[in-house]
C-alpha cells in the first residue's frame, strides 16, 4: 500500500531529518560521495561562541548565512567543510561559576586554584551542549566530528607554542602600561571587554596657577577631578593662539603643590573644555602616549581595588569618595572655578558592570608593529577582500594606528601564560638591596623557577582559530603529518560581524601570516547587526533581546532562517520584524502544498530527466518560458550566493516558485497532470526538484522532507538532497 504525502509540513520533523544527516555523514566531506570530483576545498570555520551562553540573533544570522553558502558548495561538489567549536570566555566563565559558587557562600580563593578550575571544567561538561544544540535545531550543517574548543589539549599545545614562537622573535615583553583594569574581576580587561555607557555628570574647570606668577592661571577642564593627584602636566595644542606663550613654563598642581610642565601635544582637542587638559600618565591611555613623548613622570593614585593609594588626606577613599572630598578641598582654596552639568561615556566591564579604570600596570604585551604590516599589505593589496568593502577602511584605521597587545590576563581560568620566573635578592655596593627577577619559558623548569599566575587573553588564543581548530599545534613535525591543514587550509571566507573586526578578525590575519605564512582566509562578510523593531540594540539584560529558539518553536527553523536571510546582504543593521517569519512558514507551506498536488498527480515511477533530457520533450510555449525563468531564477541565485547577497538570492527563488511556478505554471498544467499526460508530468517533476534544490540551502528540512515524498513517485535509487547536484540549467 502506498504511503500517504502527510498534508502539512510539521516542525516535529525537522528533528529526524537533522539526525538523518547526521547518519548520512555528509557533514564530514571525508564522507562526501563522488570524491573524485571533489578536488577543491570549501572551508568555514563557525566563530567559537561562549561555553556560557546560548543563541543570539547575532549567532543565528551569522549560523544562517553560513550554512547556506556551505550547503550550496557541497552541492556543487566542494569538498565543504564547515568547523563548528566553542571558545572558553575566560572571564565570562569564571564569573559564571563564581556566581554559582557564591550561592553556596564560596569564593574561587577558598577553593583555591586547582579546585576552582576542576569546578569550571565541571560547569563546562554541563553546559558545553546548549549552542550545539541549537546549531542543529536551525539546520547548521558542520562536521560535528571536527568539534574544537579553545581548552582542547591539542588547542593548549597550540597556544603555548604560539606564545613561545612570539617569545623567540623578541614579540614578548613584560611592561609597565595603560590597560582597562576591572576592580571587581581583578584583571585586565581588552577593548571589547568594555561597555560605553552613557552618564550623567560634571565637567569641573580647575585653576592651575603659573609657578612664576599665582596670581596668573591656567584653567583646567576634567570629568575626574580625583586623577589630578597624579596629574604631571598641563597639555594644549600647539596651534591654540591663547596658550601659545605659556608652553614650556611651570604650574603649581592643586591641593598636591607639585610642579608640572606645560607641554604642547597634537593630542590635545582644541573643542574640548577649555582647550587645556591635565596629564595623568597613570590613568588614561592618551596621557600616557602623551607622557610618553614629552617623557613625563608617571604617579599612580589609584590601586586595583579602585581606592587612592596616596597621598593624604586622600589615601584609602573610594574614587567616589575622593572626587567629593577634592571638590570641597578646592573650594575652599579657591581653586575650582566652576562645576557644570556634562554628559559622556563611561566606560564599565562588560561581565560584572563595575566601572572600569585605566591603570598603570606591569603586564605581558606582544608588540604589534611587526605583526601588522603584513595584515596592512594584504588587505590593500587584495589578497584579503572585505564584503561589503566599506569594513576595509574600518579595518586599515585600527591596524595603522595599532597598539601593542595586552595578553595577560589575573584571572585562572584559561590557558596559563608558558612563564618561569625566579626573584633573588641582589645587594650593591652601598648594600641595598634589589630584587632581580629571572625568567624561564617553556617546558621543564629548572627546580626554583615559579609559573607565573597570569593566563592569556581570550583573544590570544582565538586568534589562532582558522589553524588551531584544524589541528595545527605549532610541532613542525605533528603539523606535517595533519592532513586537514594540507587540505582545508587556509580557510575560504569569514562570516561575523562587525564589532569584532578589531579585536577578532585582524588578530587572525596576522597570525596567519606569522605562523603558517599564509593568509587565514580570502573573504570576510560583515553581516548585518539585528536591532529591535524600534531600532534599538538587542539586550537580554534591558529586555529587548529576541531569542532565536522562541522564534523557531513558534514558527519552525525554516521559517526563522527565511526571517533572518531576507534581511541580510549588504546593510549595517536590520530591524527585526516578525512578519518576515510569518512570512518564511507560508513560504514553508507553500513549497510542502505544491510538492504534495504533484506527488499526487504522479501515478507512477516518473523519470527525473536532466537537461538533455528535458530539452528533447515537445514542450509548449508556456512550459518553454518556465524552463527559460528557471535557468535565468538558477543562474542569478547561483550569482548572488557568490557575491554572498543571501536577500537577493532568497528572494530570487521565492519570487520564481511561488508567483511563476505555482501561481502561473502548475495552475496552466493542471489539466494536462491530472489528464496523465506524461510529458507535462516529466515536465513539472523536472521544474519542482530543481526548484527544491535551488531553495534546499535556505530552507533545508522542507526541502529534504519534500524531496523524500517526491522520490517514492521517481524512478531511480536518488541520494537524499543535501548532496544532490547544483542546477546547471
Amino acid at each position: 500500500m502506498e504511503k500517504k504525502f502527510p498534508k502539512r509540513f510539521d516542525k516535529s520533523q525537522e528533528k529526524e531529518i537533522y539526525a538523518n544527516w547526521e547518519k548520512s555523514g555528509f557533514f564530514n566531506p571525508d564522507n562526501l560521495p563522488n570524491q573524485d570530483k571533489r578536488q577543491e576545498s570549501f572551508t568555514m570555520m563557525l566563530p567559537p561562541p561562549n561555553i556560557t551562553g546560548s543563541l543570539h540573533m547575532g549567532h543565528a544570522l551569522n549560523a544562517t548565512t553560513i550554512d547556506i553558502l556551505i550547503r550550496y558548495k557541497r552541492m556543487n561538489n566542494f569538498l565543504a567543510l564547515w568547523v563548528p567549536g566553542m571558545d572558553h570566555a575566560g572571564i565570562a566563565t569564571q564569573n559564571v561559576v563564581e556566581k554559582k559558587l557564591a550561592k553556596e557562600n564560596l569564593s574561587r580563593h577558598d577553593l583555591g586554584r586547582e579546585k576552582f578550575v576542576e569546578k569550571v571544567w565541571e560547569w563546562k561538561k554541563e553546559y558545553e551542549q546548549i549552542i550545539p544544540n541549537q546549531l542543529k535545531t536551525i539546520g547548521a550543517s558542520c562536521d560535528w566530528s571536527r568539534l574544537s574548543f579553545t581548552m582542547d589539549e591539542n588547542y593548549q599545545e597550540a597556544v603555548k607554542n604560539a606564545f613561545l614562537a612570539y617569545q623567540k622573535e623578541d614579540l614578548i615583553y613584560q611592561g609597565e602600561r595603560i590597560i582597562n583594569w576591572c576592580p571587581r574581576c581583578q584583571t585586565a580587561l581588552s577593548d571589547i571587554e568594555l561597555e560605553h555607557k552613557e552618564e550623567q555628570s560634571f565637567l569641573w574647570h580647575i585653576k592651575y596657577p603659573l609657578k612664576d606668577n599665582p596670581d596668573k592661571f591656567i584653567v583646567v577642564a576634567t570629568t575626574r577631578p580625583e586623577t589630578m593627584l597624579g596629574d604631571t602636566a598641563v597639555a594644549v595644542n600647539p596651534q591654540d593662539k591663547r596658550y601659545k606663550d605659556l608652553i614650556g613654563k611651570t604650574l603649581i598642581l592643586p591641593l598636591v603643590n607639585r610642579e608640572i610642565p606645560i607641554v604642547a601635544d597634537d593630542a590635545v582637542d582644541l573643542e574640548f573644555g577649555t582647550g587645556a587638559v591635565k596629564v595623568t600618565p597613570a590613568h588614561d591611555t592618551t596621557d600616557f602616549e602623551i607622557g610618553e613623548r614629552h617623557n613625563l613622570a608617571i604617579v599612580k593614585i589609584i590601586d586595583e581595588y579602585g581606592k587612592i593609594i596616596g597621598p593624604a588626606p586622600y589615601a584609602g577613599l573610594k574614587v567616589n569618595e575622593a572626587r567629593t572630598k577634592i571638590e570641597e578641598d578646592l573650594e575652599k582654596q579657591g581653586s575650582l572655578l566652576k562645576k557644570e552639568p556634562y554628559t559622556h561615556n563611561v566606560a564599565h566591564c562588560y561581565r560584572c558592570n563595575s566601572k572600569a579604570e585605566s591603570l598603570i600596570s606591569k603586564q605581558w604585551f606582544v608588540k604589534m608593529k611587526p605583526l601588522a604590516q603584513k595584515a596592512i599589505e594584504a588587505v590593500e593589496k587584495g589578497e584579503i577582500e572585505f564584503v561589503p568593502k566599506r569594513f576595509e577602511k574600518i579595518y586599515l584605521d585600527w591596524m595603522k594606528n595599532i597598539r601593542d597587545w595586552c595578553i595577560s590576563r589575573q584571572i585562572w581560568w584559561g590557558h596559563q601564560l608558558p612563564v618561569f620566573t625566579k626573584q633573588e635578592e641582589i645587594k650593591n655596593q652601598k648594600s641595598k638591596i634589589k630584587i632581580k627577577e629571572s625568567f624561564y619559558y617553556g617546558d621543564n623548569p629548572p627546580k626554583d623557577y615559579k609559573q607565573v599566575t597570569d593566563v592569556l587573553d581570550t583573544w590570544f588564543s582565538s586568534a589562532l582559530w582558522p589553524f588551531a581548530a584544524l589541528g595545527w599545534t605549532g610541532d613542525a613535525k605533528k603539523d606535517k603529518q595533519n592532513k586537514d591543514l594540507q587540505i582545508f587550509y587556509p580557510t575560504t571566507a569569514l562570516f561575523t560581524a562587525r564589532d569584532i573586526i578589531y579585536l577578532w578578525v585582524s588578530r587572525m590575519i596576522f597570525s596567519g601570516y606569522f605562523f603558517l605564512k599564509e593568509k587565514p582566509f580570502s573573504k570576510i562578510y560583515i553581516h548585518p547587526t539585528v536591532l529591535t523593531n524600534d531600532g534599538k540594540r538587542m539586550s537580554k539584560s534591558l529586555g529587548t533581546g529576541i531569542d532565536p529558539m522562541d522564534l523557531w518553536k513558534k514558527y519552525g527553523a525554516d521559517a526563522t532562517r527565511f526571517g533572518l536571510t531576507i534581511k541580510s546582504g549588504f546593510r549595517q543593521q536590520v530591524k527585526f520584524s516578525e512578519e518576515d517569519y510569518v512570512a518564511g512558514r507560508n513560504f514553508t507551506t507553500k513549497i510542502w502544498n505544491a510538492t504534495r498536488f504533484i506527488h499526487m498527480n504522479l501515478n507512477e515511477k516518473t523519470k527525473l530527466l536532466d537537461v538533455s533530457g528535458i530539452k528533447k520533450l515537445k514542450l509548449d510555449k508556456e512550459q518553454l518560458t518556465t524552463l527559460t525563468l528557471l535557468s535565468a531564477t538558477a543562474q542569478n541565485v547561483e550569482k548572488h550566493i557568490e557575491n554572498y547577497r543571501f536577500d537577493s538570492a532568497l528572494t530570487e527563488i521565492y519570487e520564481f516558485f511561488w508567483h511563476h511556478f505555482c501561481d502561473i505554471c502548475i495552475e496552466e498544467n493542471k489539466e494536462k497532470m491530472k489528464a496523465g499526460d506524461k510529458t507535462t508530468l516529466q515536465f513539472l517533476t523536472f521544474v519542482l526538484v530543481n526548484s527544491l534544490i535551488l531553495l534546499h540551502p535556505f530552507m533545508p528540512f522542507v526541502t529534504e522532507a519534500a524531496f523524500g515524498e517526491l522520490k517514492e513517485k521517481i524512478d531511480g535509487d536518488l541520494e537524499p538532497l543535501i548532496v544532490q547536484d547544483w542546477p546547471k540549467l
